[in-house]
């Protein structure tokens, strides 16, 4: 079964499960998605989907973590059923920033919605419910971090129709995981809430930046998506 849980100074959230439970959401990822030129518009946001998808695929081929996680198998079963195998299933997974991964949901909302204007409709779609599965955990385990408030605030914006991703300036993304990284647990769980509704509203900081990145392309004649912004990440990660 997929699991999303904090990570222990909440940097982020680990994202686990056993090799079927990811390549499951790996596939859906890409189905919902679409190839590089579908949605142009949102080709920033596809990118940055596609960079969780990445790091999820090396979970499955044990670049990251490997844990043992407990099948449900006993004694008495085994005994019934005379058979000698592992009581233990084989999990795999992988650290994802917050302001990373509740942007992967957010934008993962248009994707689905592009796909059933464009492509299926039908309600029994299996890529968009194992989307809608990936989404809902990512919620469940964003409450444990939030107060109730805080928590109905970020599902009225996440249930809104109106897109958020369209020709979203994505390298904000980046600026909002630095300024994440570098803040105590306390002040992560503090402003976690805060960081959520930044990347779902355009405040100053995030249209100035857009302003910048739009001067930019028309100079080197680059795409918004294609521009990279002076940042760097540090080398050595606490989650």
């Amino acid at each position: 079964m997929l699991s999303i849980q904090s990570t222990e100074q909440l940097t982020g959230a680990r994202i686990s499960g056993d090799f079927w439970d990811l390549d499951e959401l790996i596939n859906a990822i890409y189905a919902i998605t679409g190839d590089e030129n579908k949605y142009y518009d949102y080709q920033g946001a596809r990118n940055r989907i596609l960079g969780v998808c990445y790091n999820l695929r090396h979970a499955t081929q044990g670049d990251y973590h490997i844990e043992f996680v407990g099948n449900g198998l006993n004694k008495s079963i085994l005994t019934q059923h005379q058979m000698i195998v592992p009581k233990k299933n084989v999990y795999f997974s992988t650290e994802v920033f917050w302001p990373e991964l509740i942007f992967t949901a957010i934008a993962l909302n248009d994707f689905i919605r592009l796909h059933q204007e464009r492509i299926d409709a039908s309600d029994w779609n299996i890529h968009i419910a194992t989307i809608r599965k990936f989404q809902a955990t990512v919620a469940e385990c964003l409450e444990q971090e939030l107060d109730e408030e805080e928590y109905l605030v970020f599902l009225k914006m996440l249930h809104t129709k109106m897109p958020l991703t369209f020709r979203y300036a994505t390298q904000y993304v980046d600026v909002l995981n630095i300024e994440f990284i570098h803040l105590s647990t306390e002040e992560r769980k503090a402003h976690l809430a805060a960081f959520a509704l930044r990347l779902m509203l355009e405040d100053e900081e995030y249209i100035a930046l857009k302003a910048q990145l739009i001067e930019a392309a028309k100079t080197t004649k680059n795409a918004l998506h294609e521009l990279q912004i002076n940042i760097k990440y540090p080398e050595e990660i606490i989650w």
